[in-house]
């Protein structure tokens, strides 16, 4: 039972054909063909729309007023439904977007549930079983056993009997002039989902609420139904699959490890029938593909979560990423500000495409990590559409492309090659053992000179789909901390649905907050844990030194400037403190190397740990520790080994050439295609002597001791 408009609501009868399913399109589509086949010459528009709605003994005498009484409309009718049905059998029935997720909220809040058509039974069951949504309903009424057809209320009233519910407790779901008709007149609640032609105002008055289409009535739905609260982590994902593909655009730690988790809770009730995944990588492809299903690693609570529903495509195939723009009813943006300018041009061809094949709304998720990331991923997607399409068309795009800022909440880390690979040996063994009772028919053909991994991976992949041993087995491919919300900006219908999503007025506060209380002393830990020898977070945390700064970090420098800038965020400072402090302590799995990486963009002017110093100066906060942890970046620039590390070449080949930090600090140059923000040489002359000092109090690493000030 729900209470909707102030209405007591026991049960739902719905109208199939062009309410539930977009059929009255393939309708028409398929009457004119049997009419041409047939009499000659295909059926009029005034004919099939003034058609929608009746019965078949009605529908009949409009077609022989409009075409003479020997028009062979029985004739015409059985071929269309021959028609139609090849094209449902072959395609699929189209469920009107949104339906789904309708029905599983109608029945897990304990509606009864009726289907009432003009379809004869035969088309109706066949549709219900085709669309896999007969589960839902308790009872069908169909036209072929009424004697009276819509507008006429007897369909409504008996399958409002059927459900043992009075009329005026039950929804009554309806498309059509001449269903909403036959819903009033049984005086039940009249839900009107527009479809072809919308009925006439005085008609459409009489709805309890009229919507342009099922969506908007799943929003008003989910508005008098109970919050589900935010996820637990063990808690399991949805059991039905709804219409909906979304996809991830960069398959790395976020992407793959954190936003698939996202969609597959989806809106709780339903979660969408495919995760399209883009990566440049074709080790993580290719295993995704044989396995069909990888898992997430929550080691904390020594938990492991399986992700299901996936396909995998090549970032550089431009075709394939475009379509995943035209078909996904959302996209997880998870790609550092390189890739997303490479990729701005294959964007903008995505979204012209779904433009112009349907007109429809798409919501981007931008995690990426940086104040104002909606806004430069949206700059650099319009620059690519000004070249492809006229500035009118540029702006209807926009108009329907939502841009979604977001602050991740969560610490994620994808698993190294080499320990997939350690993985995969493993369970080629364990599978080739379990073979013993699958079917002897399937061999891998893979080529002895191809890599281990593909050699490995041919094992599995003729069993993906078959075998009862490999769907026991899961892939290990990221390591996540478990806090679950996304924080994310409001303005895109879905995402209010989506259930591991908060959506704020104001994400700015909350981003730079996220940003510079933990993207900076992250790195900073990182660095001088690696500086000390540790390869992973959680061990140099084990570390005197490293505890020490961080805490100082958290507890008196970043935490007291946030909010002394920010006094009403002083309860979200601590929690997110609290939190952070936590985390490091126990990220084991998190390699220094990866927090670490990209020391220049680290450093940048106005990000992280400068904005942090000259916050805490404003405030008169001392920020020993931020300078301090600026040297340490330095050093650990100077003595990367990484060849894949321009980022610390840069900054190495500064110093050589000029030997000072001061010439690392103050770089200006070229960055991404911009000159670099570095440092002022005479307006943060003093700021850069400190670190300058802190730089070079730092003793050499052969002496095994890196301290900070407090303990030098």
């Amino acid at each position: 039972m729900i209470y909707f408009q102030g209405k007591r609501i026991l049960s739902a009868i719905f109208d199939m054909d062009g309410t539930m399913f977009d059929t009255e399109r393939l309708r028409f589509k398929t009457l004119k063909q049997a009419s041409s086949e047939i009499f000659g010459k295909p059926l009029s528009e005034e004919t099939l729309i003034g058609s929608l709605g009746l019965s078949a003994k009605k529908a009949e005498a409009l077609a022989k007023a409009h075409n003479g009484e020997d028009f062979p409309y029985a004739e015409i009718r059985q071929r269309a439904d021959e028609l139609e049905l090849a094209y449902v059998r072959n395609e699929g029935v189209p469920i009107k977007a949104g339906l789904l997720e309708v029905l599983e909220r109608l029945r897990k809040y304990g509606l009864t549930m009726a289907v009432a058509t003009s379809s004869r039974r035969a088309i109706a069951e066949e549709y219900l079983i085709n669309a896999n949504v007969l589960k839902y309903f308790d009872i069908t009424v169909c036209g072929d056993e009424v004697s009276q057809g819509k507008p006429h209320p007897e369909i409504f009233l008996r399958a409002a009997s059927a459900l043992n519910c009075e009329p005026g407790h039950c929804f009554m779901v309806e498309d059509s002039e001449n269903g909403l008709l036959s819903a009033i007149r049984a005086e039940g609640q009249p839900i009107l989902i527009e479809d072809i032609k919308p009925p006439a105002p005085e008609v459409k008055a009489g709805a309890l609420k009229a919507y342009a289409n099922m969506q908007e009535f799943l929003g008003d739905l989910t508005e008098c139904m109970p919050d589900l609260g935010t996820p637990e982590l063990t808690e399991t994902f949805p059991q039905a699959l709804n219409q909906f593909r979304v996809g991830i655009h960069g398959f790395g730690a976020m992407g793959g490890g954190y936003l698939t988790q996202i969609f597959s809770h989806w809106d709780g009730y339903t979660r969408p029938c495919e995760i399209i995944g883009a990566t440049r990588s074709r080790m993580l492809r290719e295993t995704v593909d044989a396995f069909g299903r990888f898992s997430v690693r929550y080691s904390a609570t020594s938990f492991d979560q399986t992700i299901e529903n996936l396909r995998m495509i090549d970032m550089d195939d431009a075709e394939a990423v475009i379509d995943m723009y035209d078909v996904a009813e959302i996209v997880g943006l998870s790609l550092p500000e390189p890739a997303i300018r490479k990729q701005a041009d294959v964007i903008a061809k995505g979204l012209i495409r779904r433009f112009e094949r349907r007109k429809r709304e798409l919501t981007i998720l931008i995690v990426l990590n940086k104040v104002g990331g909606a806004a430069f991923v949206r700059r650099h997607v319009e620059t690519q559409l000004l070249l492809l399409v006229s500035p009118e068309t540029c702006q209807q795009i926009l108009d329907k492309t939502h841009f979604a800022e977001t602050v991740v909440s969560r610490i994620v880390s994808k698993i190294s090659n080499e320990a997939l690979l350690r993985q995969l040996r493993i369970k080629s063994k364990i599978f080739q053992n379990s073979l013993s009772d699958e079917p002897s028919t399937h061999s891998a053909s893979t080529s002895a000179k191809a890599p281990e991994y593909e050699r490995l991976i041919g094992r599995f992949r003729p069993f993906a789909q078959s075998s009862n041993a490999l769907s026991q087995m899961h892939l290990i491919l990221f390591n996540s901390e478990p806090d679950m919300p996304l924080y994310v900006e409001r303005g895109s219908n879905l995402l209010e649905r989506l259930r591991q999503v908060k959506t704020v007025e104001d994400i700015t506060q909350t981003q730079v907050i996220k940003n510079l209380l933990w993207n900076g002393p992250h790195a900073i830990i990182a660095w001088y844990a690696s500086l000390l020898g540790y390869s992973w977070l959680g061990q140099g945390m084990g570390d005197p030194r490293v505890s020490a700064l961080a805490e100082r970090l958290i507890r008196q420098e970043v935490g007291p400037a946030l909010v002394a800038e920010n006094p009403q965020m002083s309860d979200a400072v601590t929690g997110f403190a609290k939190t952070f402090l936590e985390r490091c302590n126990t990220s084991f799995k998190d390699p220094c190397a990866r927090v670490g990486r990209d020391p220049l963009r680290k450093l940048q002017r106005n990000e992280r740990i400068l904005r942090s110093i000259d916050l805490a100066r404003k405030h008169g906060i001392d920020s020993t520790g931020l300078e301090f942890g600026t040297a340490l970046a330095l050093h650990y620039a100077l003595r990367s080994t990484d060849a894949k590390d321009q980022e610390s070449q840069l900054m190495r080949t500064l110093y050589e050439e000029n030997g000072s930090v001061e010439a690392m600090l103050t770089y200006t140059g070229s960055y991404n295609g911009k000159a670099y923000p570095g440092l002022d040489p005479v307006k943060d002359a003093e700021l850069v002597e400190g670190i300058g000092g802190h730089f070079e109090r730092l003793v050499k690493p052969d002496s095994g001791h890196w301290g900070w000030p407090a303990q030098a």
